[in-house]
């Protein structure tokens, strides 16, 4: 039997695992079946905390394909949420995660402001961005969100010859006189997801070089899942740092796992 917690972050859901005995067996098919909707528990990802040399504790993070992938920032909100229910954190947390070292910070409330790693470099394209925030991401602007099939217009960008092997998230961003909206086909999952750390980051930063704001500052938004903050600081070579992703990471429910 394998305990485990269920995790949502605006909509973005998780199952984590307190790994810091090491037992859970790290295989493909079991991750991919307890993240399954209909014949496992449902979730987008799978997450394992385990403990690590210098902080607070690690983060490994699995799609719901069952491979281990790249950062997720939902993710990172809502297992520095799950730390603090352990008593492993208080208030801060240092974790590292893939793509290198996180500090966050949880309230009482679970609201949790997470740093994500800073951006060098961005291509702009004809109406596109690409950049990696912890994880790739392809974001374009459009006039009207609700007029996009996501899955449709995502697969089809994520499967084209440039990101066919490596995949990529994409994410759809309509601009609105509060911020922006959001709305991402994630790769692993190879569906809409209601909302995506890494995304609405990257939708953010996209969105300051689009012109629509002129120096640094807080981006509010709005994803499928709910609503969400960036900060950021834009530097000189056309890249960012301090960026910080801000929401909450809640508790669902836990419980064990035999399947």
């Amino acid at each position: 039997m394998i305990h485990f917690y269920k995790y949502q972050g605006t909509g973005n859901d998780f199952v984590i695992i307190d790994n810091r005995n090491m037992q859970f067996p790290k295989q493909e098919a079991l991750v991919k079946k307890m993240c399954d909707r209909r014949f496992g528990i449902g979730a987008d990802g799978l997450i394992l905390l385990e403990n690590e040399t210098g902080y607070d504790f690690k983060m490994q993070y699995y799609n719901a394909d069952g491979n281990e992938s790249t950062m997720c920032g939902n993710g990172g909100r809502c297992i520095t949420a799950f730390a603090r229910k352990l008593g492993i954190i208080e208030e801060k947390a240092l974790f590292l995660a893939i793509d290198g070292p996180h500090h966050a910070r949880v309230s009482p409330d679970n609201q949790v402001e997470l740093q994500m790693s800073d951006v060098k470099s961005v291509e702009i394209g004809d109406g596109y961005y690409v950049l990696d925030t912890g994880s790739p991401h392809y974001v374009i602007f459009v006039e009207d969100l609700d007029d996009i099939d996501v899955v449709e217009n995502g697969q089809a960008i994520r499967y084209s010859k440039r990101f066919r092997e490596e995949g990529v998230n994409v994410n759809f961003v309509e601009k609105t006189t509060e911020g922006i909206l959001v709305a991402t086909y994630e790769r692993g999952v190879e569906n809409e997801t209601l909302s995506c750390g890494t995304g609405v980051t990257a939708a953010a930063l996209a969105y300051h070089l689009s012109g629509k704001i002129a120096q640094s500052g807080t981006v509010a938004i709005q994803s499928k899942g709910g609503k969400l903050q960036v900060r950021y600081e834009a530097v000189e070579d056309g890249g960012f740092r301090q960026i910080w992703l801000c929401g909450k990471g809640e508790l669902v429910f836990e419980g064990d796992y035999g399947g």
